[in-house]
């Protein structure tokens, strides 16, 4: 379409010009007739003269406004064939570099969706892993790829027992100086001692804090206070520290101690209810409370929401009294604990050590002696 209309508009220009300069000439030629009629008339050979060259110039004058060569506005010519097609390839370009960054575009559009499932997917699995792995299927899970290289991961060690004198006095990870006639104890091999109570104390009040006191090289929770490793603690402390330790303050993740904490209050509370009862009966009929009935009778007659406030308040002071309780309880058991492990414990360094050794084998071979004596009876009768 841009093509037809570029040429009629040189068409239309051509013709333009030549009409121009049809006119320009017809226009010359009329004047000079005019200005030869007033004129003296000249000789026959300058007449002849004059009317050839004025037919000369008018034929030379159309033949250059016809071989004018055309321009358009501004100087430019007017583009031919060949450069219309070099436009229509700019054109087709310009097209094709649109149609293909669209098609980037949604091809990017459409990688980063798919990324986005994928990651979605993995921690999916991985979600989906742990929890198998909490119902005890044997599945990998972050933990055990979680160690960076270089790194290595807890590594389960004995430990060595000693009792903390003014002779022999003992640092202390945790207070500096350990305190004297009191244990002390340290993985197999080294000399980072820790108080025995202060150990026990801190793994019940802060776990997370126990293994970064040895820069987290040996796993002190499972190696010496789990049920099924070969190097615990309370394989040593019989059956009154399995009902504390296992029972009272591991059972449940302390449910057993709030329960029978419940359960004891609950019971006195049931045993003095005879005296409750004469008690809130002698207040209630006392002229003294009836004297402020002009206070607490607003509260009575009030709407639910505020009885409702009132309520929730009374809980929770009930709750927080009873939470107090429980850690008073609880600091109570611990301390028992660490009485209990502090006797129990074998010593397996210094002189005390060796007394101990000296004292299991002479009890050994007491007992032996006495399954000799029961067989020799046995074999006399």
């Amino acid at each position: 379409c841009n093509n037809i209309n570029i040429t009629t508009m040189m068409i239309c220009h051509r013709y333009l010009l030549a009409t121009l300069a049809i006119a320009l000439s017809i226009e010359r030629g009329t004047a000079a007739g005019s200005h030869s009629s007033w004129r003296r008339p000249s000789c026959n050979s300058l007449a002849t003269t004059s009317e050839n060259t004025r037919c000369a110039s008018s034929s030379s004058i159309t033949d250059d406004a016809l071989n004018l060569p055309l321009k358009l506005r501004g100087g430019s010519t007017i583009a031919d064939d060949g450069e219309i097609t070099d436009e229509e390839e700019e054109d087709e370009e310009v097209e094709q570099r649109k149609i293909q960054q669209q098609k980037k575009e949604e091809f990017e559009k459409l990688s980063k969706y798919r990324t986005e499932q994928q990651i979605l997917y993995q921690i999916r699995s991985t979600y989906l892993s742990e929890m198998l792995a909490l119902r005890g299927v044997p599945l990998p899970t972050i933990t055990s790829v979680s160690t960076a290289d270089g790194d290595k991961p807890p590594e389960k060690v004995d430990w060595d027992c000693a009792m903390c004198t003014e002779e022999d006095p003992k640092s202390c990870l945790y207070s500096f100086d350990a305190e004297p006639n009191t244990k002390v104890v340290a993985p197999l091999g080294t000399d980072q001692w820790i108080s025995l109570s202060a150990l026990n104390r801190l793994r019940r009040t802060d776990p997370t804090k126990v293994e970064p006191m040895w820069h987290s090289r040996y796993s002190i929770l499972k190696s010496w206070f789990a049920d099924e490793s070969e190097f615990s603690m309370l394989q040593h402390v019989g059956v009154k520290g399995f009902l504390v330790s296992s029972v009272l303050l591991d059972g449940g993740n302390g449910l057993v101690l709030r329960s029978l904490l419940i359960m004891t209050v609950l019971s006195v509370i049931i045993t003095l209810m005879p005296l409750l009862e004469f008690i809130v009966g002698r207040i209630i009929v006392s002229a003294p409370f009836w004297a402020q009935w002009t206070t607490w009778g607003r509260v009575v007659r009030a709407g639910f929401p505020l009885k409702l406030l009132l309520g929730q308040l009374a809980w929770k002071g009930v709750a927080t009294t009873f939470s107090k309780l429980e850690n008073n309880v609880r600091e109570y058991i611990v301390d028992m604990e660490c009485e209990i492990l502090e006797e129990s414990v074998p010593l397996t360094v210094g002189v005390d050590s060796k007394k101990e050794e000296e004292e299991d084998v002479s009890d050994e071979e007491e007992v032996e002696s006495e399954y000799d004596n029961l067989d020799g009876e046995d074999f006399d009768s």
